[in-house]
């Protein structure tokens, strides 16, 4: 799953991973704000990693969790998705708003080699596979943008809300649409600093 392979979703091992991650997962999202500690010792147990002054708001929702890394001083808002079939990667200082998905896996384009069937044992299976995201330092994120397999945002970029994230984009940027797309490089014009 993790190398870009085919897979079966429904493959006991990976079931059994997705089960601990969904009941971690589950009281996560049952903290309340001042439970701050506790929110942090389960966001240690449900990441691969999760970096020093991480805040997550819940209610959020992993396939995986041990397949998300987040760096340093990340905090995403309420109902932040991860299907983290493939590495979802972020670096430090990303912010990400509300309703935000990160989408790794993909499904064969053909209806036949889509849908679901039966195997030998009556057990029924589909297959996947799934492509890694990476977000990399400094990036903000809107609220309701979704993030597709395969992206990764460079260091430093704005995307703007409700964008569909379908290819790469470049550091320092800003960047939005359906397709999302780059608007403009940002600047020292762009500071809220700047003299007039």
């Amino acid at each position: 799953m993790l190398a870009g392979e085919f897979y079966f979703p429904q493959d006991t091992e990976l079931a059994a991973v997705r089960l601990r991650a969904h009941r971690l997962i589950d009281r996560f999202n049952r903290t309340d704000d001042a439970q701050t500690l506790l929110r942090a010792g389960l966001l240690k147990k449900i990441l691969g990693h999760a970096g020093a002054h991480l805040e997550m708001t819940p209610p959020i929702r992993f396939d995986y969790g041990c397949n998300t890394y987040v760096g340093d001083r990340c905090y995403f808002n309420f109902n932040a998705t991860f299907l983290d079939c493939a590495e979802i990667r972020f670096g430090d200082d990303v912010l990400v708003g509300p309703n935000v998905s990160f989408l790794t896996p993909l499904h064969p384009l053909l209806a036949p080699e889509r849908n679901f069937f039966f195997d030998a044992e009556g057990k029924k299976r589909n297959i996947e596979y799934a492509l890694p995201i990476r977000v990399e330092s400094g990036v903000w994120i809107g609220g309701g943008v979704t993030v597709n397999p395969g992206v990764t945002i460079g260091a430093g970029t704005v995307i703007g809300s409700g964008s569909v994230v379908t290819r790469d984009v470049p550091p320092g940027v800003l960047a939005f649409g359906s397709p999302c797309r780059v608007i403009r490089k940002l600047t020292a014009a762009d500071s809220i600093r700047r003299t007039e």
